[in-house]
């Protein structure tokens, strides 16, 4: 296994210095310095600034620097427009976007799996289309909708006809006894949110799993219909369920902007707008090469739970 993990990390090096040399080079297609001044910037104003921030370096120079601080984790360049490090800004906004990918992944999840082994296990019948029905019902609506309807029977109504107010319709504090209010409703309208599609692809691959050889046989040697379920069926379809949770994992992580945004919860999707809008080049620069980073991490950790759950992946 460890030879397995090392093989996949060696595979992934040139990859992501690939990714960091593409992002660079977008990222100074037009001078990064007056896109943040402005246009009455002069000659000496940018000059002066390039040359603080060691842009008036040859590329390859900026190339290796900046490499080697993302490698060694040292982001102390500072934000041009927040005029703090860029490691704190991001160490502050992780947390925010963690604090509700994560219990929503969870979440999402376990409803998921939960929901589509039910719909398998009594396919074809009314259980069955109701069930599916619901989940199409459900991916259809736009996320508007669920952020416009639940700011205002989750916060608005309530507090103007109760008195109370069971969540925030914005802001954050971070704090354990604070989660609830900040981030419990922005966690229920992501699970509403994805629930739909990942309960449709996990009925599909249970029933796919349905057909295979060796629930015939498990049929044919006696096993309960539910043994066949939750205990044969479902550990040889945790593959295209392990898949699909990695795929999903590294957007939650980067931060859904839509949801931080509404609720301006400073988050990564939130703070990458906010630099985007404020032309702030150390700040995208880094956040870029985070956020590739952690989706080479997810494909590594993809392929490692691969080899857990099945060891034939290694011998290939």
């Amino acid at each position: 296994m460890l030879s397995f993990i090392v093989r996949k990390l060696l595979y992934s090096v040139p990859v992501y210095l690939g990714i960091i040399l593409v992002v660079m080079v977008c990222l100074r297609v037009n001078d990064p310095v007056q896109a943040f001044l402005g246009k009455k910037a002069t000659k000496e104003t940018v000059a002066t600034m390039k040359e603080q921030m060691g842009l008036n370096r040859s590329f390859a120079e900026q190339y290796v620097s900046f490499v080697a601080r993302v490698v060694t984790l040292d982001f102390s360049d500072q934000s041009w427009e927040q005029k703090r490090p860029v490691g704190e800004i991001l160490y502050s906004a992780i947390w925010p976007s963690l604090s509700i990918a994560l219990p929503a992944l969870a979440l999402t999840t376990l409803l998921a799996v939960c929901v589509a082994l039910f719909a398998a296990y009594y396919r074809g019948s009314l259980t069955d289309r109701v069930l599916m029905f619901a989940a199409v019902v459900g991916m259809s609506i736009s996320l508007l909708v669920y952020v416009v309807l639940g700011q205002y029977f989750g916060a608005y109504w309530p507090k103007q006809n109760l008195g109370v107010e069971p969540f925030a319709i914005s802001g954050y504090e971070s704090g354990v006894t604070n989660w609830a209010y900040y981030c419990l409703l922005p966690v229920i309208i992501t699970v509403l949110l994805a629930l739909g599609y990942d309960t449709r692809f996990y009925r599909a691959v249970m029933v796919e799993e349905c057909n295979r050889d060796y629930i015939v046989t498990a049929k044919a040697k006696g096993a309960s219909k539910p043994k066949i379920m939750f205990v044969h069926m479902l550990k040889n379809a945790m593959i295209p369920i392990i898949t699909n949770v990695m795929i999903t994992l590294p957007f939650l992580v980067t931060g859904s902007i839509v949801i931080e945004t509404f609720f301006r919860i400073p988050g990564m999707g939130q703070t990458l707008i906010t630099a985007l809008n404020s032309k702030d080049f150390p700040l995208i620069q880094t956040f870029t090469a985070v956020f590739a980073a952690i989706f080479i991490i997810s494909n590594i950790l993809t392929d490692v739970l691969y080899a857990l759950v099945d060891p034939r992946v290694r011998l290939s």
